[in-house]
């Protein structure tokens, strides 16, 4: 069976089926290197071929057969499919490389012959140039001596002329000056007094400027643990530079001597107890510190040991009886003879805050005036003893405390910020500032605190300041604040935080569903109460109004229900009894506030973020109430639960014409564990 017929013009003689397919291969082959050569070789004039094939005259297919007989590689006078394999086979790259060589040889060897030419012309034309530099040269230098002496006599006469000009110039300047003075003197000084007034505004930015600085840097000497120094009352700079601080308060600093003369004779036996201590081996320092005491026990050293000991036990074991132990070797330490200053300071310092610890406020004020007394002249203590006061809620002796020591220390930063605190609770919102400030720019230890930030910026909006946003900015970078709108004091980290949710969000879905579906039955209870036991809405009692009518009608409180508020209100908690989100938050309350026209709430966050509170809408006024939570406003529907996180800023505004009562229901936070609920203190 023959598998490619034809003779030498590529004619078929003869085809079986087992043959159709290698057949049809050769010709689709055939046809793509026909179109290869025709494009790349230009192989037919089309021109001629369309004209022809108009006429009939010529086959298409032999006129591409005349123009690939240059191809023919087997020598049988035309291209057919052995050509085309020699073409496709091992000698295909040889060919086509022989064929390219001869098609560029003629084009190669005239380009040669041009580049050489030009090359000729390129030598002919720099011998040129450099025959025309030499005669450029000499005819230069001619020109430049004739150039200079015409330039001298120029420069001789223009000095003679400006000589003239100067004396004339002199004149008008004495005329000129006396002029402006005269105009100035006739404008009362305007002018300077002006230019004074811009220079002490500039001043003041830069002092700004550098004082917000220093805070940020005396936050990294604080982290090393070393005090910066108070600003000086002579420096013209608000805060001293950090770096000097630093070094002028480490030179300052001395180590306490904590050893009489006969505590020296045993001073090997104290460092060994020491050193078990200080390697935390309590237990075995413990026991070498109660060897020491009954073999010595007039030893100061050794029983200021024992008691740190007992208290190093105390935080171990996490008891309050061993605690209040090392609180009474701490007193005896004092009572012994011979003891060192620097040791009854310690000592004291020691058992105040431990007392404190244990919600022993009244003891502690006792050991803080001891110290007091015997060392009038340390602040420190003065200050302590003010925070004391402050713990018991004394504000009134407090405030003389710290009177008192600004009188004898005017530049106490810690002082400041304190007695500026007691004035903004006095509600003297302009007199606390510039404690407030002064205090916290002074970076003195103690000043760093949160409460302050929060109490300066929250004074300041007060007197419509918006430099309380610098404050509020600053108190975020400092740490104090999740962010400049979410500043409350008392938080979880790591809680999602945004100022409005929605019932999905919470997964308090249930709670909102109930709420919602009840509204009425909430109202009409709460209603009944305003009308026949109005005594039970409490006012306001927190200073958070600016004006107007604010009251409220507590149910639970830091998770503790009202028995007898619940008797006014029956259904309304049996319904809650069911949401122990809501009824066991012991950071939150739930209650009915009502709030009459004309109300202002200042801005003001709560006190954590581990809530979220819902405001049920049960009377609201068409027009004219509104609250804003962070930086949108929005406006309660009756029967429709508002959701938001109280721990940003939020302000509220009643304008209407009359009341509007709502439903406050404090719930944990969604993403506080069982744990956390259970465990974390009530506020």
């Amino acid at each position: 069976e023959s598998k490619h017929g034809g003779g030498k013009n590529g004619k078929k003689e003869g085809l079986s089926g087992s043959s159709f397919f290698t057949w049809f291969m050769v010709i689709a082959l055939l046809g793509v290197w026909t179109s290869v050569a025709v494009v790349w070789f230009e192989l037919v004039d089309y021109e001629e071929v369309l004209a022809k094939a108009k006429d009939f005259r010529y086959n298409l297919s032999e006129v591409l057969q005349g123009k690939l007989g240059i191809y023919d590689a087997d020598g049988d006078g035309d291209f057919d499919v052995e050509d085309a394999k020699v073409l496709l086979g091992k000698y295909k790259h040889r060919m086509i490389l022989k064929s390219v060589k001869e098609a560029i040889k003629e084009p190669l060897k005239k380009l040669r012959e041009k580049q050489e030419s030009k090359k000729e012309e390129i030598k002919d034309e720099e011998e040129k140039k450099k025959a025309r530099k030499g005669k450029d040269a000499t005819d230069r230098k001619d020109k430049k001596a004739v150039d200079t002496n015409k330039l001298k006599k120029d420069s001789d006469k223009a000095k003679r002329d400006r000589g003239k000009e100067k004396e004339k110039g002199l004149d008008k300047n004495v005329k000129s000056k006396e002029t402006t003075k005269k105009s100035t003197s006739e404008k009362d000084g305007t002018v300077q007094v002006g230019k004074d007034k811009e220079t002490k505004k500039i001043t003041k930015k830069k002092r700004n400027k550098q004082n917000y600085g220093s805070l940020m840097r005396n936050r990294r000497l604080k982290e090393r643990s070393v005090p910066a120094q108070p600003p000086s009352p002579d420096s013209e700079e608000t805060i001293q530079p950090a770096e000097k601080s630093y070094v002028e308060s480490a030179k300052k600093k001395k180590k306490p001597k904590l050893l009489n003369k006969f505590d020296k004779t045993i001073k090997a036996e104290l460092d060994a107890a020491e050193k078990l201590r200080k390697k935390g081996k309590v237990e075995e320092a413990l026991r070498a510190f109660e060897a020491l005491v009954n073999q010595y026990p007039q030893s100061p050293r050794a029983r200021y040991g024992l008691a740190q000991s007992e208290d190093d036990l105390a935080e171990k074991m996490r008891s309050n009886e061993m605690l209040q132990k090392a609180i009474n070797t701490y007193d005896e330490v004092v009572s012994l003879p011979n003891v060192p200053s620097d040791l009854i300071k310690l000592s004291l310092k020691r058992e105040a805050d431990r007392q404190q610890f244990l919600g022993r406020m009244r003891g502690s004020l006792v050991t803080l005036q001891k110290l007091v007394q015997l060392f009038p002249g340390d602040t420190s203590f003065k200050n302590d003893l003010g925070v004391g006061y402050l713990l018991i809620g004394d504000n009134s002796n407090a405030k003389k405390v710290y009177e008192e020591v600004l009188s004898l220390a005017p530049n106490d930063g810690f002082a400041k910020v304190h007695y500026g605190f007691i004035l903004k609770a006095e509600n003297k919102i302009a007199e606390s500032i510039p404690y407030l400030k002064e205090g916290l720019e002074s970076g003195d230890p103690g000043t760093d605190d949160g409460r302050f930030y929060f109490h300066l910026g929250d004074a300041l909006q007060r007197m419509g300041d918006k430099e309380a946003y610098r404050w509020y900015e600053l108190g975020y970078q400092r740490g104090h604040f999740a962010s400049v709108w979410q500043r409350s004091l008392y938080n979880v980290k790591g809680l999602k935080a945004q100022p409005w949710w929605t019932a999905r969000e919470t997964g308090y879905t249930e709670l909102v569903k109930s709420l919602e579906k009840n509204w009425k039955l909430i109202r009409d209870e709460g209603l009944a109460v305003m009308d026949k036991k109005r005594s039970l809405f409490l006012p306001e009692d927190e200073n958070l109004r600016e004006k107007g009518d604010w009251s409220q009608f507590t149910l639970w409180q830091q998770g503790r229900k009202n028995e007898n508020a619940c008797k006014s209100v029956p259904k309304t908690c049996a319904l809650l009894e069911r949401f122990p989100e809501a009824t066991g938050c012991r950071r939150g309350q739930i209650k009915y506030s009502i709030m009459h026209p004309g109300t202002h709430v200042w801005p003001h966050t709560g006190p954590t973020n581990c809530r979220l509170r819902m405001h049920l809408g049960l009377v609201i006024p068409k027009e004219g109430c509104r609250i804003r939570c962070a930086q949108e406003n929005r406006t309660w529907e009756e029967g429709k639960v508002l959701i938001f996180d109280d721990s940003f800023e939020h302000e509220v505004w009643q304008d209407a014409g009359s009341y509007r009562l709502i439903f406050i229901v404090d719930v944990w936070h969604p993403e506080l564990s069982a744990q956390q609920r259970r465990t974390l203190p009530a506020i």
